[in-house]
C-alpha cells in the first residue's frame, strides 16, 4: 500500500498537468490570432486552416495600417478608455468610502442599486444614451463615448472599491484625525494609498470595459471618434472579410492592455490579496 509521501508527487504532477492544459486552452485563441496575422492574405483564409504560417510575412500589418483612419482610431480608443477610467475611479472611490464608513441604510440600498444597474444589458440603455448625447452635443466625441462607457464600468468599480475599503481599519483614519487631518484629507492621504493595489485592479477592469466595448462605440460615433474595434469590424471587401488585416490590427490592439497589466502586476496582486487575512 502506497504511503501519502509516495502519492503526493503524482498528485502534484496531475495538478500541474491540469493547470498546463487550462493555460493552453485559454491561450490558444490568442496564439492562433497572432500566428494568423503573420500568414499571407491567401493563407489566412485557406481551407483547411493552418496553425503555423508556411511563410512569415508582415504584409497583413502593412495592409492594416495603410487603411485610412487606423492611427486615429487608436488615439480615440486610448483617450476614451483613459477618460472613462479616470471618471470611474474619481466617482467610485468617494462613493465606496461613504458606503463603508457611514454604513447607513441608504448606503446599503445604493450599493444594491449599483449591482442592479450592472445587471442591465447595455443595449437597453444604448438608445436613450444616443438621445442624451445628441442633446448635449457630445455625439461622435471621445468624451461623450467615455461618459457612456463609464455607465458600464462605474457600478463594478464601486463594488470593487467597496470590498477593498472594507479591509482598511478605521483606526488609521482616527490616527490621521488626531494628527490634524479632516475626513477628506484622511481619505486622500491615508486610505487611498493603502488601497493602491485595489485602485490598480479597479483601473484595469474599468480600462478593459472601455477598451473592448463595441455597442456604444457603434451607436455614438461616426467618423471623428471611431474606435479601433469598429475599424477592425470594417475590414471587408466584396469578396469577404480580410482576416489577415483584421488579425494583424487585433494583435496590435492587444499590446497596450498586455503592457498595462504587466506594469501594474505587483499592485494587482497586492490588491487581490488585500483583506484576505483578517484578525
Amino acid at each position: 500500500m502506497s504511503s501519502p509521501e509516495a502519492r503526493r508527487p503524482s498528485a502534484r504532477t496531475l495538478l500541474w498537468a491540469l493547470l498546463t492544459a487550462l493555460i493552453v486552452l485559454y491561450a490558444f485563441p490568442f496564439a492562433y490570432l497572432v500566428l494568423t496575422s503573420f500568414k499571407s492574405p491567401s493563407e489566412a483564409i485557406s481551407v483547411p486552416p493552418t496553425l503555423v504560417p508556411s511563410t512569415w510575412s508582415w504584409e497583413n500589418y502593412a495592409n492594416a495600417f495603410s487603411e485610412s483612419g487606423v492611427p486615429a482610431s487608436f488615439v480615440n480608443s486610448i483617450s476614451t478608455a483613459t477618460i472613462s477610467t479616470v471618471l470611474s475611479l474619481v466617482l467610485a472611490v468617494p462613493a465606496a468610502y461613504a458606503v463603508t464608513r457611514f454604513r447607513t441604510p441608504s448606503g446599503r440600498v445604493f450599493i444594491l442599486a449599483a449591482l442592479v444597474t450592472r445587471m442591465v444589458p447595455p443595449v437597453a440603455v444604448g438608445v436613450p444614451l444616443v438621445g442624451m448625447m445628441k442633446t448635449l452635443h457630445l455625439t461622435d466625441t471621445p468624451f461623450g463615448l467615455a461618459l457612456a462607457h463609464t455607465t458600464v464600468s462605474l457600478p463594478l468599480s464601486i463594488w470593487l472599491m467597496t470590498s477593498f475599503l472594507e479591509a482598511v481599519p478605521g483606526e488609521l483614519e482616527e490616527a490621521a484625525k488626531v494628527d490634524g487631518c479632516n475626513r477628506l484629507e484622511a481619505m486622500l492621504r491615508v486610505v487611498v494609498p493603502v488601497v493602491s493595489g485595489g485602485l490598480a485592479v479597479t483601473a484595469i477592469f474599468a480600462f478593459l470595459a472601455s477598451w473592448n466595448e463595441f455597442l456604444f462605440a457603434l451607436l455614438l460615433t461616426g467618423v471623428t471618434a471611431q474606435t479601433t474595434p469598429l475599424v477592425i469590424a470594417e475590414f471587408q471587401t466584396q469578396f469577404g472579410l480580410q482576416w489577415g488585416s483584421m488579425t494583424a490590427l487585433a494583435t496590435v490592439y492587444s499590446i497596450p492592455v498586455v503592457l498595462l497589466t504587466l506594469l501594474l502586476q505587483r499592485r494587482i496582486v497586492a490588491g487581490l490579496t488585500l483583506g484576505a487575512v483578517k484578525s
